[in-house]
This record gives C-alpha cells, sequence and structure tokens, in this order.
C-alpha cells in the first residue's frame, strides 16, 4: 500500500527543470529498502512524462554515502518487499527504468554495491575527491545483480572491472575518472553543485533533439538499450540460482550479526 510508504526517505526538488531525488538514509548509508525503491521508480516515472523536467540529478544525503546498496539488514529480516510492477524497473526503480531525460549521478559519498549500480545506470558520474566505487557482493555471498557485472565491464577496461567484480574491492573516485567511470570530480561537499552545474548546462539545450541523441546514443529498441535484454535474461538465470543457495543466505546474516560468513559453496 502506497499509503505505508515513508516520502521522507526520498527528498524531491526541482530547480531550473532540474529534478533533484536525494536517497534520505543517512542512518543507513542511504542503502536502498522497500520504500526507496517505491519512491525512485515512481519519481523516474513521473519525471518521464513531464516536459518541464529536463534532467534528473540522483545523490544522498549527508557526505559519508551516496549508497551502500541494498538494505542487507532489511533483506536478512525478510522484510524487504518490491511490487512486480516496480521490480521489473531494477534495483532501486532505477537501474532498468530508462527514461529519454538525461540522469546524472551526484556521488557525494562512497557508492558500494548498489551504490555503484545507482551510478552506472546514470548517463553521467559526478564524483566528490573522497568517494570510492565498488562491487562488494561477492563478500556477501551475492552477485551485482543491478546490472552492475555487465555494465561495469562495458564502461572501464575489463582487467580493471572483473579485478573489481571478483575481489570486490573499491576504487577512488581519482582511480575512476581515470578508467572513465566518473566524468568530473570535485572538492569534497560539492558533489551536488557540480552534478547541477553539468545538469544546467544540458537543460539549456533543446530537450527533444536531447532525448533523442540520448535514445541514440544507448541505441534503444522496444523502451530498452540494445542488447541488454539478452543481458539481463542471463542476469535473472544466475540470480535466481544464486540466491537459492546457503551462501546467500549466509552473507547477508553475517553481515547483520557482524561476523565474518562461513562459505559452504553450497
Amino acid at each position: 500500500m502506497t499509503d505505508d510508504i515513508d516520502r521522507s526517505k526520498v527528498l524531491i526538488e526541482t530547480r531550473d527543470r532540474v529534478l533533484i531525488l536525494t536517497i534520505n538514509r543517512p542512518d543507513a548509508r542511504n542503502a536502498v529498502d522497500g520504500d526507496v525503491w517505491f519512491l525512485i521508480g515512481e519519481a523516474i516515472r513521473t519525471a518521464h512524462d513531464d516536459p518541464e523536467v529536463r534532467c534528473i540529478v540522483l545523490t544522498g544525503t549527508g557526505d559519508l554515502a551516496f549508497s551502500a546498496g541494498m538494505d542487507l539488514k532489511a533483506l536478512a529480516s525478510g522484510t524487504f518487499q518490491v511490487s512486480p510492477e516496480l521490480a521489473q524497473y531494477g534495483f532501486a526503480g532505477f537501474v532498468r527504468n530508462f527514461t529519454s531525460k538525461p540522469t546524472i549521478a551526484a556521488v557525494n559519498g562512497t557508492a558500494l554495491g548498489g551504490g555503484t549500480e545507482l551510478a552506472l545506470a546514470c548517463d553521467l558520474i559526478v564524483a566528490v575527491e573522497s568517494a570510492s566505487f565498488g562491487l562488494p557482493e561477492v563478500k556477501r555471498g551475492l552477485v551485482a545483480a543491478g546490472g552492475g557485472v555487465f555494465r561495469i565491464t562495458e564502461v572501464i577496461p575489463q582487467k580493471i572491472a572483473l579485478e573489481m567484480v571478483m575481489t570486490g574491492e573499491p576504487i577512488s573516485a581519482t582511480e575512476a575518472a581515470r578508467w572513465g567511470l566518473v566524468n568530473r570530480v570535485v572538492p569534497d561537499g560539492q558533489a551536488l553543485s557540480g552534478a547541477l552545474d553539468l545538469a544546467t548546462a544540458i537543460a539549456k539545450n533543446a530537450p527533444l533533439a536531447v532525448q533523442a541523441s540520448k535514445r541514440l546514443a544507448y541505441r534503444l529498441v522496444d523502451g530498452e538499450p540494445a542488447g541488454e535484454a539478452e543481458l539481463w535474461a542471463a542476469n535473472e538465470k544466475e540470480m535466481v540460482a544464486l540466491f537459492g543457495s546457503a551462501d546467500a543466505a549466509e552473507g547477508p546474516r553475517a553481515f547483520a550479526e557482524k561476523r565474518e560468513p562461513v562459505w559452504t559453496g553450497t
């Protein structure tokens, strides 16, 4: 029920035709739970149909974390619920929720797991100097199932991407920029202002031309970037098999209990 949604978990603001979505769970390092998933998904679909919105910026509250990704405590407790309608849009109601409106990630701190996947799902990334990016899912017995595994290999050199995916270790904002993952690195505390500078430059242009350019750049076919349908299908197959394993249950449980996981390979 939408009446049960805590709308304070995502702050929504519009400035000069730029929609700003701020994940507002600083105490949880802006991790994504069911409410955040609903609110972002709803906001993106509304913005997609709103001619007054010319660009979308996604960020997090505070200066520690852009997003820690999936709320593993909610996942481990069984309280994480997402409707089938929103599930089709992928992690956080965003990673598979294609919109012709340009999207910019204002990475204000660490972006781990789903946080990196949210950034990868954006067209452009502005990050503060202290930011870091990583896909640590293998450390939790999981897989970066929000498109992270196949998108990271498309954005940065394959060997670098595979090291990130297989070790689960993060890279700095400076390193991310060197490999082409980040567009701009800005001083700490200036992620949003840096992203808004970029958004303003985009919003000054003819909106229909910008949106058509984005669709062509992504080689859009039936509302989805060309080739991604097959990748998402493979992603789903691997995810279903993995999430039914004992290790997939052990990882989040060990995280919630603040202990080292005990892997069985089953």
